[in-house]
């Protein structure tokens, strides 16, 4: 795109009043090229492809600290590979501080500090109050260097630089391109995008031209360093994985298995009666045998089976004729409680406690002596999850873990 000679934007001096605009490009040219060799055909689709372009800083208006493109005679610069995003800059406060500092030095029309700047500023200054003589010293040597460079050269890199601190401390209101997700930082570091000075400032360092400066070496690995990823890699290694390919074999026998249960793939029989005069549907939900299509259903798992009141309700009759109905039931009224308001929690524990585990109870369960002497402490402070320990020993969650495991 910068390449004149290869067919890129053509870049231009452009002569003002007393004065001359140079290595410019017009908002309408960029929207032109990026048509043409982008094969875009809606005028809107290339200026967003290049308000994208621009966010990043790789070209920018010189004279707006809003970086977006315009399609008309806006002028605009392209950014020099030093300030880059691709180098993965991550400036710190201090540069920021030096470089607003820097800005008030200087008596130009063209760099007075924005109001939201000046704000930055005074900020910065209150919050390294301690190093400021430090940070007015650097900006001073760096105003020195400036001066001494070309007018023009001098023009250009001012504006270069404003660019790229409005990409890293954009304008209030603008979305900052460089910040990194939250949840991508909480599982993912890369090593690539490290804290590195624009200036090269060092307390005791010389000031450099930023332009000029390199950026500054990424730590040497070292043995430690693989030894950790040894680690990290054999314990990667004992992971249980599964193939994509079982992944997808998974999802699609699920599916198979319940597609002729989803009314939005499979019309249901009888049809609903809500979208339609036929109450057939309700009918046979008041008749107390089940359906062959419900049964079915039931026979997928034991989790289908208690999620059916139907079901659940035949489940039990059975139990109660094997005289072990209280085990599903204790299970139940655990399931219950976990659903409860927490208001009505502390009472539900109690009726629990004493319908299934207190001395006397109605219906007691079978649980080992160490599950109920921890069940016994939990109830002296009821919570949801009070009874976890006895469901899970308990003779019927024993039994229906199985069952849930094993279908």
């Amino acid at each position: 795109m910068q390449d004149d000679k290869a067919g890129g934007v053509p870049i231009r001096t452009v002569k003002s009043f007393l004065s001359k605009i140079p290595s410019v490009v017009t908002g309408t040219d960029i929207v032109q090229w990026l048509m043409k060799n982008l094969s875009i055909e809606d005028p809107v689709e290339a200026i967003h492809m290049g308000s994208l372009i621009a966010a990043q800083g790789y070209i920018f208006p010189i004279s707006d600290h809003v970086l977006t493109l315009k399609d008309d005679g806006t002028f605009y610069r392209f950014q020099a590979p030093y300030f880059w995003p691709s180098n993965c800059w991550e400036p710190e406060n201090t540069d920021y501080a030096i470089y607003l500092c820097k800005r008030t030095m200087q008596n130009k029309a063209r760099l007075e500090l924005a109001d939201y700047e000046a704000e930055n500023l005074a900020r910065l200054q209150r919050a390294f109050a301690r190093k400021w003589e430090f940070i007015f010293m650097q900006a001073e040597a760096q105003v020195k260097i400036d001066r001494k460079k070309d007018k023009t050269e001098r023009k250009i890199l001012d504006s270069q630089e404003r660019a790229f601190w409005d990409v890293h401390r954009p304008v209030p209101g603008c979305v900052n391109t460089t910040e990194m997700d939250i949840r991508k930082c909480r599982r993912m570091k890369n090593p690539q995008k490290v804290k590195k000075s624009v200036y090269g400032v060092t307390e005791d360092s010389q000031s450099q031209s930023p332009v000029h400066m390199p950026s500054q070496p990424i730590r040497k690995t070292t043995k430690e360093d693989f030894r950790k990823k040894i680690t990290f890699l054999n314990v990667q290694i004992d992971r249980h994985c599964l193939k994509m390919s079982k992944v997808a074999e998974s999802l699609i026998t699920y599916s198979d298995q319940y597609i002729e249960y989803d009314p939005f793939i499979t019309p249901a029989e009888p049809s609903n009666p809500w979208i339609s005069d036929d109450a057939t549907l309700w009918d046979i939900e008041m008749s107390k045998e089940p359906s062959q299509q419900r049964v079915k259903r039931w026979g997928f798992s034991i989790d289908e089976v208690l999620k059916d009141p139907v079901g659940r309700d035949l489940f039990l009759r059975f139990l109660e004729s094997e005289f072990s109905s209280e085990n599903l039931r204790f299970w139940l009224a655990v399931q219950d409680l976990k659903r409860q308001p927490l208001q009505d929690v502390a009472t539900r524990v109690e009726e629990i406690w004493q319908e299934f585990l207190a001395p006397g109870a109605q219906s007691p369960i079978n649980l080992d002596s160490h599950s109920y002497e921890r069940t016994s402490q939990n109830v002296q402070d009821p919570g949801r999850y009070t009874f976890e320990d006895a469901q899970g020993k308990s003779l019927a969650g024993k039994r229906l873990t199985g069952l849930m495991q094993s279908s």
